[in-house]
């Protein structure tokens, strides 16, 4: 069995866009519907968007008798709008578990609920030195000392609020997507880059004429920083789940931008041994580059469904990202590498 090759300028124009693209976890609709417009014309049948608002689509393989799925998630980290201030900016309640040192200084848009989407930035609210001094050094960052400033006239509540922003609004953070020397730098690659691997994955596999060999379910979630992005919408009949998340990379781990990983473990516990060792094989026997690795302070949406009481084998693969929760970092060999194992797996 040969793996069919990689669209690589597909793959990464696909990730631009939906880097591009504001999905905040509770806020994915126009993510998903990009992801939908993208895998449709690939399909015998359309995906179709389950009621948690996450899509499904499935693939006829040439065995029914064991079905299994891949997963990504399209939400990413973000804000909404926690209180309108005196002085007319904002107070925000973080979307997902990042410092709020990695957002200082980024820019913004705020929706309100009418769809309309004003522009701003985020600061601590004793932001400049010749005003505070010493003051902007030692000021802890915390949910009660950020605020965004809004690039409109206002400066009281009565103003913003006229503006139509609301308690609740949703808070995109700028992804600021540069790719230079194969390197792709942004936020939100987690998991952007893991479901940009299964859309060209999917593509490389059709666009060859093949099918996989086992009936397969493409989930795209919507809540995974908010922890229960997989716990449901998965068919019951599933009896493996492969996960593509982004992998960690930092001191003291194997990981890197230029392999996929198997992680092995992750603050839910072990994955599943016999389908790592499985994945292991497939990678050698494909000279696949990946490595392993463990996450102590990372969960994915295969411990939501096992969290739900789910009987299904879980795995987690995914491309090497740096600075994850942060302005984070890929590479173009992570996510081929990653894409390639994603079609040796459908493949056998």
């Amino acid at each position: 069995m040969q793996i069919p090759p990689v669209d690589s300028a597909f793959l990464l124009d696909f990730l631009k866009k939906l880097l591009e693209t504001p999905s905040p976890t509770g806020y994915s609709r126009e993510a998903i519907a990009l992801v939908k417009q993208t895998i449709d014309p690939f399909m015998a049948t359309p995906a179709r968007e389950i009621r948690k608002g996450g899509l499904l689509a499935v693939l006829s393989g040439n065995s029914g008798e064991h079905p299994r799925a891949l997963t990504g998630h399209v939400d990413t980290l973000g804000a909404m709008v926690k209180e309108i201030k005196t002085n007319g900016r904002l107070r925000l309640n973080r979307l997902g578990g990042y410092a709020w040192n990695t957002v200082e200084g980024e820019g913004c848009w705020v929706r309100t609920g009418s769809g309309k989407c004003i522009r701003g930035s985020i600061l601590i609210d004793q932001a400049s030195v010749h005003v505070y001094g010493d003051k902007v050094y030692d000021a802890k960052r915390e949910d009660s000392s950020m605020e965004v400033r809004l690039d409109e006239h206002t400066s009281n509540e009565e103003e913003t609020r006229a503006l139509g922003i609301e308690v609740g609004d949703f808070v995109f953070l700028d992804p600021r997507v540069e790719m230079s020397s194969g390197f792709i730098r942004s936020r939100h690659l987690d998991d952007k880059s893991g479901v940009a691997c299964i859309v060209a994955a999917l593509k490389a596999l059709l666009d060859a004429g093949l099918q996989p060999e086992e009936k397969t379910y493409l989930f795209f979630s919507n809540y995974e920083e908010a922890g229960h992005g997989g716990a449901a919408g998965l068919p019951k009949d599933l009896e493996e789940l492969l996960v593509v998340d982004m992998a960690a990379v930092g001191e003291g781990q194997a990981s890197d931008e230029f392999h996929a990983t198997l992680c092995v473990k992750d603050g839910d516990g072990p994955y599943n041994f016999d389908l790592i060792e499985r994945l292991k094989r497939l990678g050698k026997e494909h000279q696949i580059n990946y490595r392993l690795d463990i996450y102590p302070y990372y969960r994915s949406d295969g411990g939501a469904l096992l969290r739900a009481g789910n009987d299904v084998a879980v795995a987690l693969i995914g491309p090497g990202v740096d600075a994850s929760h942060n302005y984070e970092r890929t590479h173009l060999d992570g996510l081929l590498a990653t894409t390639n194992l994603i079609l040796a797996y459908l493949l056998t």
